[in-house]
């Protein structure tokens, strides 16, 4: 199932900005059988983790955090684009691929100590990964792991997150080397 998935998954040349090749999931949330195996995976990886609450980054993260925080059987938390959430919210520093941005969390979604898995699509350079696990430790949450469906490993992601945050357990289900 893992071979098809990554199959599945499409390439855009040139978006959202020429020289980019954009892996489009949509396929692969098409696919019900892909879909039901992707969550899983990482609802079995985030099992032995003593996980308190499940965070998923804007927006395709949602995707995949709901149904897994589901399985689980606890609440999701969202990390969102400044300006985004109604709430009294705490902020940080977001750079990626394309632009500087922000993201921000209510101040009251994670409490101190509390143990944490964030999700998201997709893994290129890392930055944004970073971002969100520094978000989450200013709230005073605990990042025990972080889950990605997709990996763009000629990006060196993994490596950065690693360097930022050594302690914690990245998973991340299909590499794409090119």
């Amino acid at each position: 199932m893992l071979k098809r998935a990554k199959n599945i998954i499409c390439e855009v040349k040139d978006f959202p900005k020429p020289g980019i090749g954009f892996k489009d999931i949509t396929p692969l949330l098409e696919d019900a059988a892909c879909f039901r195996f992707v969550i899983d995976r990482i609802t079995e990886w985030a099992k032995d983790k003593e996980v308190e609450v499940v965070a998923g980054i804007e927006s395709r993260g949602f995707l995949f955090s709901a149904p897994v925080s589901y399985q689980l059987d606890l609440g999701t938390v969202l990390i969102r684009k400044k300006g985004k959430l109604p709430r009294k919210t705490v902020s940080v520093k977001a750079p990626n691929e394309y632009a500087v941005e922000y993201f921000e969390m209510h101040e009251d979604s994670v409490r101190k100590g509390q143990k944490v898995i964030i999700i998201d699509d997709l893994i290129a350079t890392g930055s944004s990964t970073i971002s969100a696990i520094d978000l989450v430790k200013t709230l005073g949450g605990e990042v025990v792991g972080f889950a990605a469906v997709v990996e763009l490993c000629f990006l060196g992601g993994i490596d950065n997150i690693k360097k930022a945050h050594p302690e914690v357990d990245i998973l991340s289900l299909i590499q794409f080397e090119e």
